[in-house]
C-alpha cells in the first residue's frame, strides 16, 4: 500500500512539473490557438517566412470552395487536363495520376488535391479555373490578403519549389481558420482516410491520406503535410474534441516522425493545459436590462456574435464576467439599439468589452403614464 501511494505521488509530481515546465517544440517555427476562442496557446517564431510547400493546397482548395459556395463553380462540372497538369504526374512528385485528355470532374480533383496530395490535380482545377496556373495563383494571393495573411506570397497551386512562394505558420493558421469557419461540409474532405481514382489505362490507384493523426485517437480530422528539402517537414493540424478544437501549424520537422510526435504533443498540451469557457451565444438572450418611461419594464439583450475565452485549467474563478450599463434605460429603445456593455476581466485584467443589443424595440409610455412614473419615482424610488 505505502509502495502505491509514492507511486502515485510521483507520478502526480511528474505530471505537475511537465504540465508547468517551460514548454517546447522540435520545430523551427509552431503555433498553437484555440478556434473558438481564437487565442493563441503557444507560439514560436510564427512571424519567421517558411515555404508551405503542399499546405499551399489548402488555398487551392479555398479557391473552388468559394466559386461553388458563389454558385460560379460544381462538383460535377469536369475539366480537361492539360499536358502540363499530366507531366506532374510522371515526374516523382505526388501525384493523382491523370492523363492527357481526361475530364476529370472538379470534386474528384478536390480529392486528389486534399487527400492524395496530388501536384498534377492542382495544375489541372487551376487551369479549369481560371485558364492558367499563373492566374490561379493571382487569386490565391488575393485571397490571402483579404483574409489577413499579412506575410504570404502564392506562385503555383501545388507548392512545389520556388522561393517566391512563401507563408508564415501564422498565415497559414489564418487560412486553416477560413476554411473550418467557412466551409465545414467540404472541410470533411480533409478527414478522409483514403481517395481511390478510377485512371484511365489502368487499374484504379487508391492512396492514403498523408496525415498522421488522422490514424492517432485524437479526434485529428485535418488538414494538410508538407514537405521541401529546403523546408523539411511541416504540418497543419486540427482536432475536434469534447466541444474544443485547436489548430496548429508547425513547420521545420526533422523527421516524418518528428513530425508527427512533436504536433500530436504541441496539441496534446492544448488540451491539457487550457479549459474554454463559453460566455455568451450569438443572438441569443444573453440578460434583462431595466427599462425607464417603456411599456416593458426591461428588455432581453444580446450580443451578435460567440464569445468564447481560453483559460489555464483550474482559473476559472479568475474570470468574472460583468454587464455596465447607465440604468434602467430610458424608452424608447429601437430593436438592435446597443444599451449596454459585457465586460470580461481575467485575473483582474480587462480582456474583452462587448456591445449588448435590444432584442427589441420598447415604445415610451404616454404622458400620463410617464407622469404617474415619475411621481412613484421621486415618492418610492420606484421605477
Amino acid at each position: 500500500m505505502l509502495n502505491k501511494i509514492i507511486i502515485y505521488i510521483f507520478l502526480s509530481l511528474f505530471i505537475y512539473s511537465f504540465s508547468h515546465a517551460n514548454f517546447d517544440l522540435k520545430a523551427r517555427t509552431a503555433i498553437l490557438q484555440d478556434y473558438y476562442s481564437g487565442e493563441i496557446l503557444y507560439e514560436k517564431e510564427p512571424d519567421r517566412s517558411i515555404y508551405p510547400a503542399s499546405m499551399t493546397k489548402i488555398m487551392t482548395s479555398i479557391i473552388a470552395f468559394d466559386l461553388i459556395k458563389s454558385g460560379d463553380l460544381s462538383l460535377d462540372e469536369e475539366f480537361i487536363i492539360s499536358e502540363k497538369a499530366w507531366r506532374l504526374s510522371t515526374s516523382g512528385y505526388s501525384s493523382m495520376f491523370i492523363m492527357i485528355g481526361d475530364q476529370v470532374s472538379v470534386e474528384d480533383l478536390l480529392k486528389g488535391i486534399i487527400i492524395a496530395s496530388g501536384n498534377d490535380a492542382c495544375i489541372a482545377l487551376a487551369e479549369g479555373i481560371a485558364g492558367t496556373e499563373e492566374e490561379f495563383a493571382l487569386l490565391m494571393t488575393a485571397k490571402a490578403r483579404e483574409i489577413g495573411m499579412e506575410n504570404t506570397n502564392f506562385t503555383n497551386s501545388s507548392g512545389i519549389n520556388d522561393p517566391d512562394n512563401y507563408s508564415t505558420v501564422r498565415d497559414i493558421m489564418i487560412m486553416s481558420r477560413y476554411l473550418i469557419a467557412k466551409h465545414p461540409e467540404f472541410y470533411k474532405m480533409f478527414a478522409e482516410k483514403e481517395f481511390t481514382w478510377d485512371r484511365t489505362g489502368g487499374d484504379p490507384i487508391t492512396q492514403g491520406n498523408r496525415n498522421p493523426l488522422l490514424y492517432k485517437n485524437l479526434g485529428a480530422d485535418g488538414i494538410k503535410t508538407g514537405y521541401l528539402a529546403v523546408e523539411k517537414y511541416s504540418l497543419a493540424s486540427s482536432i475536434e474534441r469534447n466541444g474544443r478544437r485547436l489548430i496548429a501549424v508547425g513547420s521545420g520537422f526533422n523527421s516524418k516522425n518528428s513530425r508527427s510526435k512533436e504536433s500530436t504533443k504541441l496539441l496534446t498540451y492544448g488540451l491539457t493545459n487550457y479549459d474554454l469557457v463559453e460566455i455568451a451565444k450569438s443572438n441569443k438572450p444573453f440578460q434583462k436590462i431595466n427599462v425607464w418611461l417603456g411599456k416593458q419594464d426591461s428588455v432581453e439583450v444580446y450580443t451578435n456574435l460567440d464569445i468564447y475565452k481560453t483559460i489555464k485549467k483550474a482559473k476559472k474563478k479568475l474570470l468574472k464576467v460583468s454587464v455596465k450599463y447607465d440604468g434602467p434605460v430610458e424608452a424608447p429603445i429601437r430593436k438592435n439599439q446597443k444599451i449596454a456593455t459585457l465586460r470580461v476581466v481575467y485575473d483582474q485584467e480587462l480582456v474583452g468589452e462587448y456591445d449588448l443589443l435590444s432584442s427589441k424595440e420598447v415604445k415610451k409610455v404616454n404622458f400620463i403614464s410617464r407622469l404617474i412614473k415619475s411621481i412613484n419615482f421621486l415618492i418610492w424610488g420606484d421605477v
